[in-house]
């Protein structure tokens, strides 16, 4: 490489796919897995929606009530997002909450996504449940453990189960997560420890989690490899059910899982 193409660094502008993230206002993160997980290439570009139930810093009570969880899924605010979202040059648009889906049904989902597609010229939508649930299908996993994050109640952790029920998938073990109710305190191997101690003695082929503002994903590969079970999260799921819409090569993508092995 000459002295003069090596002036040039890189600056972002260089990538071949760019992925919209429509995320709670004061959660960092969905964007924060995806753009840990996207390969080279892939840009991950966030827009904030307001969320009733967190305040600056991302402050939450300890648990989140259902009210302001179905009405983040719901327009004004949602809809004005997606379409500021959409005037950006992106390729795919994901939806970085996974509790609505659970209050809303699998139904009520997939009217949202209509309805956000009506707003986003023509820029397909991509839910988290939905694609959790096509990547449990092509993991080929019937039976699934459920881990929601500790910030869900067991009402909202039981709407969990009932729409995976309804998907069609046995669900072996379902519970919120037992650590401290606070984003930034959770740590991969804490959540590791948590995990392995209720789920190894399960019969469970998948161990699936819910809430996008979990941190999960630095945890998979462990998981998978100590436990045997494939693993799917919700950050995860979506960058791969995004690069599988735009024609990009999930296996591009490594450390996050087998299930970026299924193209």
């Amino acid at each position: 490489m000459s002295a003069q193409e090596t002036r040039w660094k890189r600056d972002g502008w260089e990538a071949s796919v760019r992925i919209g993230v429509l995320t709670p206002h004061a959660d960092v993160g969905p964007e924060s897995e995806l753009k840990a997980m996207a390969p080279p290439g892939v840009a991950i570009n966030a827009t904030r929606v307001p969320f009733g139930a967190m305040t600056a810093g991302g402050v939450m009570d300890p648990t989140i009530p259902l009210a302001p969880v179905r009405a983040f899924a719901e327009p004004p605010h949602l809809d004005d997002a997606a379409e500021l979202l959409a005037a950006a040059p992106l390729d795919a648009i994901v939806y970085g909450f996974t509790s609505s889906a659970y209050v809303i049904g699998e139904e009520g989902e997939a009217e949202m996504i209509a309805r956000l597609e009506q707003r986003t010229r023509g820029i397909p939508v991509v839910a988290t449940c939905t694609a959790v649930v096509e990547g449990v299908r092509v993991l080929d996993a019937r039976r699934m453990a459920l881990i929601d994050p500790p910030w869900f109640d067991t009402e909202l952790n039981g709407l969990g189960r009932r729409y995976y029920e309804l998907a069609g998938f046995e669900v072996v073990f379902s519970s919120p997560c037992g650590l401290e109710s606070d984003q930034k305190k959770i740590t991969p191997a804490d959540l590791h420890a948590w995990v392995s101690q209720r789920v190894s003695t399960t019969d469970a082929e998948a161990i699936v989690f819910g809430g996008n503002g979990f941190r999960t994903v630095g945890a998979i590969a462990a998981l998978e490899e100590d436990l045997g079970r494939a693993v799917v999260t919700p950050n995860q799921a979506l960058l791969w059910a995004a690069l599988r819409i735009t024609d990009a090569d999930p296996g591009s993508v490594s450390d996050y899982g087998r299930l970026f092995s299924h193209a």
